[in-house]
């Protein structure tokens, strides 16, 4: 079976663990390459790979600035995710509940 392609979408691209350390270190603001190369101890070629990646789907928006190119987080081309992640929330949510009304009638007895 083969693989899809991983710049088909927000959700493809996000899979990958680098690429959410990049959106994590992204989410404080613009960032050149310089700098998320030093804070992930990655190579600069490996970032740029995961960049164009994230660039492609949206995810990150790139500007330049001199000889930089600064990028920074697009949080709009997540929504797709967030809207598919909160779809689960509610059964947390219940599940959540329902652990925390075991917790009490434990700690009653306990009493």
């Amino acid at each position: 079976m083969a693989r899809a392609a991983t710049t088909t979408d927000a959700f493809n691209a996000v899979a990958e663990p680098r690429r959410r350390q990049i959106l994590d270190v992204l989410i404080d603001g613009e960032r050149p390459v310089s700098d998320l190369v030093r804070v992930l101890g990655l190579a600069q070629p490996q970032v740029s790979k995961h960049l164009r990646v994230l660039r492609e789907v949206g995810v990150v928006k790139v500007r330049d600035d001199g000889r930089q190119r600064l990028y920074r987080l697009n949080g709009h081309a997540l929504k797709p995710i967030h809207d598919w992640v909160t779809r689960y929330e509610r059964t947390w949510s219940e599940r959540f509940d329902r652990l925390d009304a075991v917790l009490e009638e434990l700690k009653d007895e306990e009493m």
